[in-house]
């Protein structure tokens, strides 16, 4: 009964976080105005926001206008719920864990906003990463996640520095050998980013949550499920080969979580 619960207080948290995918990307308030339909801008009475449930017994459909509602809202509070409730199940009901499942619904909606936008916001990655650092169960973890938090996020960085230098000097060579007497004084070459500053932050929540040798795992798991769709879209445009990479980042911590103690042992039965 208390899972139950606790999968009905997560569907409430999805249901702010489908305003959140919605209103943030915009830079639009997540408070005002009330919620509403697109389509016809009528506001929602309560019994039209109830999680789940208004959406199956309206049939998807606006209860004003019959507009098609998205899927993604169901979809949403049903995987909110799910987060909390396997969250819960994992490590019990208690503060650490509620942190644990909050941070991974902002991952959610991280992942959702770059799916559709391929950026995301800074006020939510912070918030991830805060969210994480929290999950601390005392205050001796509260300073490893920190720090674990910090390792990510300054490694990532210098990667990021190092390849976006080598790519970037490649370009510079490759352009140089095409210079002509009418275009040698012009810089020609662009400056290649390697990795985006929100993976950096993303890497951080990573190593919070999971650890320094989980989070080096889960990293390489994320290249792993991303590898079918990076082979799917090769050859195509230079815009559809712009895959996002944070959902891969988020359901490889997922995963990782979820199974800490098997792969954890796995890992050290390896390298014994």
């Amino acid at each position: 009964m208390e899972l139950f619960l606790v999968f009905i207080f997560g569907t409430l948290f999805g249901s702010f976080l489908n305003v959140v995918i919605l209103r943030i990307p915009k830079d639009e308030s997540v408070m005002f105005p009330a919620s509403h339909c697109f389509s016809c801008n009528t506001p929602l009475k309560p019994w039209h926001n109830i999680p789940l449930i208004s959406w199956i017994f309206l049939g998807g459909k606006c209860s004003f206008c019959k507009a098609p509602v998205s899927i993604q809202y169901p979809a949403i509070e049903f995987l909110s719920g799910m987060i909390f409730f396997i969250i819960a199940y994992k490590m019990g009901i208690t503060l650490s864990s509620t942190f644990t499942a909050l941070a991974f619904l902002v991952l959610l909606a991280l992942s959702m906003i770059d799916f559709k936008y391929k950026t995301v916001p800074d006020s939510l990655n912070l918030l991830a990463l805060l969210l994480a650092v929290l999950s601390a169960y005392s205050l001796d973890m509260l300073i490893v996640n920190l720090q674990n938090a910090l390792l990510f996020a300054g490694g990532f960085t210098l990667l990021r520095f190092a390849l976006s230098y080598v790519l970037t000097s490649a370009a510079y060579k490759k352009a140089k050998r095409n210079d002509t007497p009418w275009t040698k004084h012009y810089h020609r070459y662009p400056f290649v980013e390697a990795m985006g500053e929100a993976d950096i932050m993303i890497a951080a929540t990573m190593g919070a949550l999971l650890g320094l040798k989980l989070t080096l795992f889960a990293i390489f798991l994320a290249a792993v499920l991303a590898l079918p769709v990076m082979l799917l879209v090769m050859n195509r445009s230079a815009e559809e080969q712009r895959v996002p990479f944070i959902p891969f980042l988020a359901l490889a911590t997922f995963i990782t979580y979820l199974l800490d103690s098997q792969i954890y042992n796995y890992l050290e039965n390896l390298y014994a």
